[in-house]
């Protein structure tokens, strides 16, 4: 799973920091265990091996937490410098949180970071982030002829048209389709969008065939961004 696909055709990794680390953190908490700890029903003081212990482990945790916000810090200061454009897709992380095999790379990513970083770095640059909503099918939807499909399962990953016939990656036809979102906004002179998200619907472009996703409900989020909030899976871009 890649961190974020760009309309560009990049492809971000993810670096998956807490994965990296995750054999030194288990064996860190095991020798932690074997430790005599405090016990408040009795008011025994832990020992001071098991202090030593606990710090090793904070130590751990607290270097995946860092190498996480200096990786996301670098691709959104990087995103928010050479596009005026940002367009970001708000997706149910809390569902997508409930796939036992997804749930830990998920979790690592830290998707909402990425999209409050992003909120305010475009402002900082006198740039413009767009909140797709989450019920824009831009996974279905054809970029090359506009088609939406009705069924695409999580495990196509690649996009095949049977309209037009275009095959393509599906992360970078969302991107695409995203993009086109982004000018769409621009030629109807949508006029300034709120840092933290737009405050139009979005629309389905294109032909659909057999049938449609649920309607589009608002993409626009004012306020501060919770933590654990939405997300998103795909950050694309429009240049200057």
């Amino acid at each position: 799973m890649h961190l974020a696909v760009l309309s560009t055709g990049e492809l971000v990794d993810n670096p998956r920091p807490l994965v990296a680390a995750q054999q030194r953190i288990r064996s860190l908490g095991r020798s932690l265990s074997r430790k005599t700890g405090p016990d408040r029903r009795t008011g025994r003081r832990a020992s001071k091996g098991w202090e030593r212990a606990a710090a090793r482990l904070g130590r751990a945790h607290a270097r995946v937490s860092n190498l996480r916000r200096d990786g996301l810090h670098k691709l959104t200061t990087r995103l928010t410098r050479e596009h005026g454009t940002v367009v970001v897709e708000d997706l149910n992380v809390t569902g997508m949180l409930a796939n036992r095999k997804l749930a830990r790379h998920i979790a690592d990513a830290g998707f909402a970071e990425i999209r409050r970083q992003l909120a305010y770095k475009t402002g900082w640059s006198s740039g413009r982030l767009l909140v797709a909503d989450r019920w824009y099918p831009s996974s279905k939807t054809c970029s090359g002829c506009g088609t939406v499909k009705a069924k695409l399962s999580l495990a196509e990953r690649e996009f095949c048209c049977e309209a037009c016939g275009l095959v393509l990656d599906r992360d970078l036809n969302a991107a695409r389709n995203l993009a086109a979102l982004a000018a769409e906004f621009d030629i109807a002179g949508s006029g300034p969008v709120a840092g933290r998200g737009a405050d139009q619907k979005t629309r389905v472009r294109g032909q659909v065939a057999l049938k449609r996703q649920p309607g589009p409900a608002s993409a626009g989020q004012t306020g501060t961004v919770p933590p654990q909030g939405g997300a998103i899976d795909r950050v694309l871009v429009e240049a200057h």
